[in-house]
Formats: C-alpha cells, structure tokens, sequence
C-alpha cells in the first residue's frame, strides 16, 4: 500500500492507497467523488477527466502510484456547485449539453482547463481541445457542447451576464416551443446525477458483486461445466450457473404468432449451447468485484464447438445446421402486395434500376456500460434496478424465466448514461433477478466496456435487393425488394424490425405497385436490439441510395427527381396508407436554394483542381411514432398542498423525458396558474409508475404525452365549480373529492402491418426531414470528411427547442458513424470505442444547421411528433450520395471506409 498526500478541490487529503489502483478509483470509491464517471476504462472517452495539476488527465489510466505527492486535483464537485454553478456548468444547461449526462462532468472539467489558459478560444480551438483530451460525446453531435464553451467564456469575460443567456419562463406564458432547461440538468452538470455504477458505490455492505463466466466461442455444445475451485476462492459466496434458476431459464422474447419458434429460446444462464460470443454461462457472487472476477477464471466449461454462421447468407445456405434444434434459421417471413403486380411492369416501363445493398451492425457505442442491481425487499418483493427503457415488456418478458410471481417483482430505470435503444431488450434484468432470489442478498453487476460492446445487442444487418421502375416523365411505378435481416441468434423483436423493411422500403414517395420478401435469419453474430431508428437506416440507405442511381438515369436532379415522387394530397406509403400530413414538398422548397448554393460551392472548388473533391448529396429522414398499431399509454395526476405530481414510466435514455412531462403537465394545467417548480416528478418505478410503455419507436412524446394532457384534463375537469373557477387543495379534501386521477391514450390508427401483405396503418403520427449533406473526399487516402449537413426538420409543433435540437444534433452524428466508420463485425477488431469506429468531435463538422418546419400533426399532443429517429434514418444515404456527387464512386455497402473509396476510385480510372 501506499500513503500520499493529495489536494483534492482545495482540501488536503492523506490517502491510503493500492499503488496499481487508479485515481479514479481512489476518487470513486475512497473518497465517494462520484462525479467522476468511469466509462471505458482504457482512456478513449474521458468520461473520467479530472485537472492534475493544471493539466486534463484521463483518471481511469492514471495509476496512483504516478500521483505525485501533493498534487493538486481538481474534479467536477471543486468546479462548481448548484449555490454557485461555474460559467460553463450554466452554459452547458442553456444549451442542452447535458442529455444523458455521463460525459458531462468530464467535458466540463476538461473545458475549465483550456478555459483557465485561454478565455478567448475560437470554436477550432475547443474542437481541437476537445479531440487532444479524447472527450467523447454519443448523444449531442457535439455542436451545443463547443456553443456552451463559446458562451462560457463570454460570460467569465463579462461580455454576457446569466440573465442574458438564463432562458426564464414568463408568468402564465406557454412552455411550448421554449428553452426552458431540462429539470435533470443541474444534477448533471453539477456531477450529483447518480447513475447505476454511482448507486452501486452506496450499497449496503452485505452487497454480493457479480461477475460472469461467458462464452468465448460463437457457437457450441456444452457438454459441462464445473463450479468447484470457483466455490473454494476467497470470498465467494455461491456461483450460479443453469440449474439454480428457479424459473424456466428463458427469456419471453414476445415472438408474433407467424414466428416460426416459441420466442423463448434465449436462456437466462445457458445449458445446453453457446449461441453468440459474450454468452453468460454462469454468475460468480463474491464479496468484492475483485474476488468474483479471480474466481470466475475457476470456472471449468467444457464444450464442442460447433460451425458458427456469422452472416444471414451463412446461415441460410444448404448445409447450415439448426442454430436453435427445431427451429429453421430462417423463422419469419412477410410479404408486400400493393397495387398491381410489378413483374410485367418492370418489363415495360423506360426507366428501370436495381443493385444489392448492405448496412451492417451498428454498435450502440454508449458510454455508461451496462449496471444494475437487485435485492429482496422487506415484503419479500424483488427490486431489480437497471438501464431499462421498457420495465413493463422486461417485466413480462422475465418474471416466469427468474421464477419469480409477477406481483412480487418489481423494475425500476436507475438514471441512465444513453441507450439508443440497446436496452429495449433485457440484458442484466434476469441475471440479478436470479441472482437476488437464490442468495437473499442485494447484489450488483457491472459491466467493462468490453462485455458492452461484445455482449449487449446490435443493430440488425439488412441485406436488400432493391429494384426501381419509373415511366417516362421520371414517376415511380414500381418496385421490387427482397431483404434479410440478421437478428443474431434470439428472436426477440426480430420480426418486428424485419416489417420495417415492409414499412420504410421506398418511404417518402407515392409508388403505386410494389412487391417484395423479407426474412428474419438466426445467425451467430451479436444478437439484433433496437437501434435508434430501428430498421429504417437500413430501409432508407437502400431506397435513397437508389433514388439518386435512378435520377441520373432519367436524367433528372437528385432533388427535384424527389420532389416529382414525394408524398402529396392522394399519396400512399408503402403499407397502403395516407401519411399523416404532407410535408416533403415544403421542405425541399425550403432547401432547394441552399442545395443550389452547395453545388455551386462545390463546382467551384472542383474546378481549381487538386486532390481533394468536393460533393453534395440529399435524402429524405423519416420515421413512424408507434410501436406499430393502436399503441397506448398512461399516467396519473395528483393534486397536492404543494401543486400536483405527475406520475408515469416514460423511460429516459438522455431524450428528455424529464422535460416532456412537465412540458405537457405545465401546458395542459396552466389554467391553474401553477409555477413549473410546483409541479413534481415521479417517474420510471413500477412500484408507483403505471405502464407508459417503452421509450422507443419515437413514441413516447406522442402517445404518453397524450396521455399526461389526458391526465391533466381530468383533473382540471374536476377541479373545475359551476362559475368556471377551480377548487383548492384544501376544497378538495373539504367536498371529499379524488385528488389523483388517470390519463390513458391509445394512438386511433388501425391495427399494425399484415404480415401477407405488409398493408396496413401501422403509425398514427411520422417525423420527417430533408437533409442535405456536403462532403470532401481525399482521393489519395479515400477518407471521407463530412464539411456541412443542413437539415429541414418537421417534427410538427416544437415542444422544447433544446430538446429537440439535441435530439437532431446527436442523431445526424451518429449517422455520420454509420456512413463512415461504425461496425461491429470483426470480434477481435471491434471490441473498443475505437475499434468501432466511434466519431470524435473532428469527425463531426461545426458547420450544421437546422431549419424548423412545423406541420401540426393530428394526432399528437399540441400537434407534435417524435423527434429522437428521424435524423438518423438516412444520413448516411445523404453523405454516400454525396460521396458519389464528388468522385464517381457509388457506396452501396456500409461503412464507406477509405479503402472502398479507394478501391472505387481505382476501378473508375482502370
């Protein structure tokens, strides 16, 4: 051990220490500064930056043993306080820089060490600090971070005062369309925002530390496995492995009838085979994490590996074996039937193109790694607090498998570092409800990021044939498609994002006459969870993609080829159905000039010659707000002497729950001229919360804030007397009347897809955009460097405008992730933030700009639409026809590494 003495925040502290510890963990767990977040452990995401004298360090690497004696620390609790906020900490809430919040205490405290040497940076300046500190960001895109820093420093050089940049709500005015903060943000600024990890630290001690023995092969028999020398190692309490579930050891993966397999052949601990590489074959209980993970190399599995079908046509070819023994590989299919058939069309009409497609397995790349814990209550109840973003379906989908009465288990989602939608299936819920009901005692699992990135789901690969027909003024006829998609080796939910193909193949134009096949195929590879815009960004790269490919056969312009085909007044998407308002056409209008002045920008720099070339590229985003089909939620309203709590489960990964609610709550109550600090927040806790439903498919500012202006309204309609005044809390109680009362909603289209025919009404309610992407390629490396994306957005009446921004921001960056460099194929390669491709801040250009168009939408409260989907469902269409705008060479398979660019580029000039 080590003894050194170390200015923490001002304070001198002597600290007793492990020399091979880190400083974050001497900061965390010793002196319970749990400001500092740990995310990858191996200094790619600076989660954990703290100031050591002076300078920005990532603490996670920094062994204690190279502290010096005496050195000055600086973390985010010496940066600022709620009673007194440091310029940056107030900047970074104006301009909604805290989403989730786990990176946000490291982007502050790196931010105070360049502005401490330079208070008059440029935008360049703290992009290139930001990229030499590595200082990571999934949810933002960046840009709010680098305007809160530019506002920061403004406001320390008195150029601005807080009131200035303090968006403040005026008595009685509306919420809606405001910047009001989100009621999360001081917490995560301030790093007192406890996420699952800093829960973990504040245990009881009785708390047993999990740590999993897992596969480290992608498919095989296991023939054994022996728990004894893990059962002898220092403090280890019991090590689980298949037979000491008490439920049936399977997951409900809520299979649609037309499923081919039961849903239920994921285990909770596997038995008889290993299905995917990350596997969990057994739990290790250990007093400390340390002592679990020593003891969980004890453990001996023996088995026979099998041939592992790493790919959709792998596992579909003739001598495949059953991954699952009885269940076929291939084990859902639909079809789309629309209008004519498309076969004699096709044969017939001008104009007709088709090529294969390909948009791989995008990584989820969150920085806060997968955490949770469990324990018994006092009433024999079981607690199992996690990431969830779907506590009702994990409720239902875990209860038998942990063997546990559905009455006496009980989800609750800790504060949550980002999901983007990983977490809509469960993950660690099972494991600790399992490990909680057969040791009695609280127990806790987190995961490195290596179990993260190897273990959690990804997002599905789609292989997709895609054929296009137009007659001879430039309309859509027809189309043909054929796709497949590879869901891993677990069923669930893998039928539903295979009927997006139905739903988003060819969405954005009227195409009378359509036909096609999709199947969901069991394979080895990491198993398919939703991804934000679950099943369109493959959808959209193949359809968009092709839209350009078909224009400059008709010989028409990529924009105004769409703006020919798009949705109008008697339009039809692909599924039979009228869209939900007409907005394609007000949105190219609106950046028709701004797409004319980038393809003069562009020729312009072409035409001085040179290396690198200059291109422009569009497609149209958009996504449905539903989980298919009459989607309901609900919430309740309760009065109080105070004001009124509103009360649902309206999970939030970083999106701003906190923020819609009491936007709806406030808006809807304002008749009782309620301050927004009287009105308090239970949310995500199935003890006291009521099923919203599972924040994903963009639906939950839909259909739970229907159901929150539900709420509220019954409860101004009680409170409501004869003269048109309303009742006090005190009248209330005094006449006998209910103080709580319940909104329900449920979206009034009809139901979802028919799996025959993919017709149907599946979305009450769609978000829609026009991007515009301008790109530079290098033609001697073949990078691809995005310089400018322009977005017309309609996402009908605006909320709040913080929220939404970010929301738009975040999303058209991680398409820029999954155009150029995001994958997760390779086990060896792909394994870290890095390896996956992760987009830096200079990856991301400073240079975006959204323009709001607001298109009140029938069904959705004050008119609104979702928001978090639709700018990733086809960014990386944009940027590779932009690709091809500047070089000629046609990216139809994700990612556009430099080398296919390459590659293209030596194929044009052979």
């Amino acid at each position: 051990m080590l003894k050194k003495t170390v200015i923490i925040n001002g304070i001198k502290r002597m600290v007793v220490v492990d020399p091979e510890a880190t400083l974050a963990q001497l900061l965390r767990k010793q002196m319970c500064l749990t400001g500092t977040k740990v995310g990858c452990g191996k200094g790619e995401c600076g989660t954990c930056s703290v100031i050591m004298d002076g300078k920005v360090v990532r603490s996670c690497i920094v062994k204690m043993k190279r502290v010096p004696d005496e050195a000055e620390i600086i973390t985010i609790e010496g940066v600022g306080t709620e009673e007194n906020l440091h310029p940056l900490q107030l900047a970074w809430m104006v301009h909604g820089g805290a989403q989730c919040g786990f990176c946000t205490p490291g982007f502050i405290v790196s931010a105070k060490a360049l502005l401490d040497q330079n208070v008059n940076p440029t935008r360049e300046d703290v992009r290139n600090w930001f990229q030499k500190n590595r200082n990571l960001c999934r949810c933002t895109g960046y840009k709010p971070l680098v305007d809160a820093v530019m506002d920061a420093a403004r406001l320390m050089r008195g150029e601005v005062t807080k009131e200035d940049l303090w968006f403040q709500l005026k008595e009685g005015a509306s919420m809606l369309g405001s910047s009001m903060v989100r009621p999360s943000a001081m917490a995560k600024v301030t790093g007192t925002w406890d996420f699952g990890a800093d829960l973990g630290l504040k245990l009881p001690e009785n708390t047993l530390h999990i740590k999993l023995v897992q596969a480290t092969v992608s498919h095989a028999n296991i023939l054994s496995i022996d728990t004894s020398e893990a059962e002898k190692m220092p403090g280890v309490f019991k090590v689980i492995i298949h037979k000491d579930v008490p439920g049936t050891n399977r997951i409900n993966g809520l299979a649609f009838p037309q499923n081919k397999g039961d849903g239920k052949e994921r285990p909770i601990l596997n038995d008889k085979k290993v299905f995917q590489f990350g596997d969990a074959i057994a739990m290790v209980l250990a007093d400390t994490p340390h002592q679990a993970e020593e003891a969980a190399k004890k453990v001996k599995v023996e088995l026979e590996v099998l041939p592992a079908y790493m790919s959709a046509p792998a596992a579909m070819a003739e001598d495949a074996i059953e991954i699952h023994p009885g269940t076929p590989n291939v084990y859902f299919e639909t079809q789309m039937v629309k209008g004519e058939d498309t076969k004699p069309l096709m044969e017939s009409l001008p104009y007709v193109i088709e090529d294969d497609f390909y948009v791989g397995r995008q990584p989820h790349l969150v920085l806060e790694p997968d955490v949770g814990f469990a324990y018994m209550d006092e009433e024999g109840k079981l607690i199992v607090h996690s990431k969830s973003i779907a506590m009702h379906f994990h409720h239902l989908m875990t209860a038998e498998g942990i063997g546990i009465d559905p009455d006496k288990y009980v989800i609750v989602q800790n504060p949550t570092g980002a999901t983007f939608g990983y977490k809509f299936s469960p993950t660690n819920e099972a494991l600790l409800g399992v490990a909680a009901l057969v040791t009695k005692r609280p127990v806790f699992l987190e995961f490195n990021m290596y179990q993260q990135i190897t273990y959690t789901g990804k997002r599905s690969p789609f292989f997709i044939h895609l054929r296009f027909g137009a007659d001879k003024d430039g309309k859509l006829v027809a189309m043909e498609s054929d796709w497949s998609v590879d869901h891993g080796p677990y069923c669930e939910f893998g039928d539903l994002v295979t009927m997006r193909g139905t739903q988003f193949i060819g969405a954005g134009y009227h195409i009378p006459n359509i036909r096609g096949e999709g199947r969901t195929v069991c394979t080895n590879h990491a198993w398919g969870s939703a991804f934000r815009a679950y099943g369109s960004p493959q959808s959209l790269f193949s359809s968009e993609t092709l839209m350009d490919m078909l224009a400059e056969k008709v010989g028409m312009d990529p924009l105004e080829f769409r703006y020919l085909n798009v949705y109008r007044e008697g339009s039809t998407t692909p599924t039979g159905c009228a869209p939900d308002v007409i907005a394609f056409p007000q949105a190219i209008d609106t950046i028709r000039p701004l797409y004319k002045e980038a393809k003069e920008r562009a020729k312009a720099k072409n035409e001085k010659g040179g290396n690198v070339r200059y291109g422009v590229g569009v497609s149209l985003n958009m996504y449905g707000c539903g989980l298919d089909g009459p989607d309901s939620s609900e919430c309740w309203v309760e009065l109080t002497p105070e004001g009124v709590t509103v009360g649902n489960s309206w999970e939030d990964h970083g999106q701003g729950a906190d923020m819609g609610t009491l936007t709806y709550a406030y808006e809807t109550l304002r008749p009782l001229g309620l301050k927004a600090e009287q009105i308090k927040l239970i949310m995500n806790d199935m003890e006291f919360t009521p099923n919203s439903g599972p924040s994903g498919g963009s639906r939950q500012n839909v259909v739970t804030g229907n159901a929150i202006v539900v709420g509220c309204r019954n409860l101004l309609a009680a409170l409501k007397k004869d003269d048109g005044t309303y009742r006090t809390y005190d009248e209330m109680v005094a006449e006998g009347l209910p103080l709580k009362y319940e909104g329900k909603w449920t979206s009034p289209n009809a139901p979802d897809c028919n799996v025959a025919t993919g017709q149907g009404d599946p979305f009450s309610t769609y978000m829609y955009g026009v991007l515009l992407a301008e790109v530079t390629v290098d033609t001697t490396t073949g990078k691809t460097t995005v310089e400018k994306l322009t977005l017309v957005s309609d996402c009908g009446t605006i909320i709040n405008k913080l929220v939404l921004e970010g929301q738009l921001y975040g999303g058209l960056v991680q398409g820029i992730g999954l155009a150029l460099s995001e994958d997760f194929e390779d086990l060896e390669k792909h394994t870290t933030l890095t390896g996956c491709g992760f987009p830096q801040i200079k990856d991301a250009p400073d240079n975006m700009v959204l323009i709001h168009q607001e298109t009140p939408r029938p069904h959705g409260p004050y008119g609104a639409a979702g928001a978090g989907e639709m700018p990733l469902s086809a960014p990386h269409a944009a940027i590779g026809n932009a690709i091809y705008n500047a070089c000629g060479v046609r990216i139809t398979k994700l990612p556009a590494y430099p080398e296919k660019v390459l590659a293209g580029l030596k194929e044009l000039n052979q």
